[in-house]
């Protein structure tokens, strides 16, 4: 048997659409996302940027029209290993600190990282917050924790739902840093933003959404 590729280059949509029920968020959207860049998706809220992003991270699944992420296909159950999820929410189980929580979904993927905790608490900047239960800790702290959590698997596709909230200054500098080494590293970098500016000013290439189609962003 062949091994799987080891990651994902490419993701390519073709005629997306997603409806709930009368409500239709995207409308036969095309549109292709290569590794080794960011992207920033853009548009107005209802523009279906989150559907999008949530298509994407296979969380979601489209009413019709295609998803492939090349070379690895259309397997979501192969696709997911691959993929690194921040979302709006912090998914967290609220009775387990930050650690367990990060621990428990890095032996998800097929990691232990218990011996590595130092490492990943000093790159992401955990301080004893993340001993506590995630229930005790502040907005940004949860943001961190969940930030830490997305990307302990060392993912090559890296989806980012609104990354900056409840984070203050300095850890919105700490988030776009790890945002450039993810960049410096190869990764697909897809994020959507309320403060799509922060990410424009690191060279994003930009996907512009009204109405759940693409729209020309000049």
């Amino acid at each position: 048997m062949s091994e799987e590729p080891a990651q994902i280059t490419q993701i390519v949509v073709t005629k997306l659409v997603k409806t709930y029920g009368a409500t239709v968020a995207l409308r036969g959207l095309d549109a292709t996302f290569e590794s080794d860049r960011l992207t920033v998706i853009e548009g107005h809220n209802g523009s279906g940027k989150s559907t999008l992003l949530g298509i994407l991270g296979t969380l979601i699944r489209p009413t019709s029209g295609s998803v492939v992420y090349a070379p690895v296909g259309e397997d979501r159950g192969k696709v997911r290993r691959h993929i690194g999820w921040l979302s709006h929410e912090t998914l967290s189980y609220p009775d387990l600190s930050g650690r367990q929580n990060i621990e428990l979904y890095a032996r998800l993927c097929g990691f232990d990282v218990a011996p590595m905790w130092g490492e990943i608490a000093e790159r992401f900047e955990l301080g004893a917050f993340a001993e506590r239960p995630i229930r005790t800790c502040s907005r940004g702290q949860k943001q961190r924790i969940a930030l830490a959590r997305a990307l302990v698997h060392d993912p090559n596709v890296v989806l980012l739902d609104e990354p900056t909230t409840g984070l203050d200054k300095a850890g919105v500098a700490r988030l776009l840093s790890i945002v450039d080494r993810e960049v410096a590293a190869k990764k697909m970098v897809l994020v959507v933003s309320h403060e799509p500016e922060l990410f424009r000013e690191r060279g994003a290439a930009r996907l512009v959404l009204e109405r759940g189609r693409v729209k020309d962003p000049t």
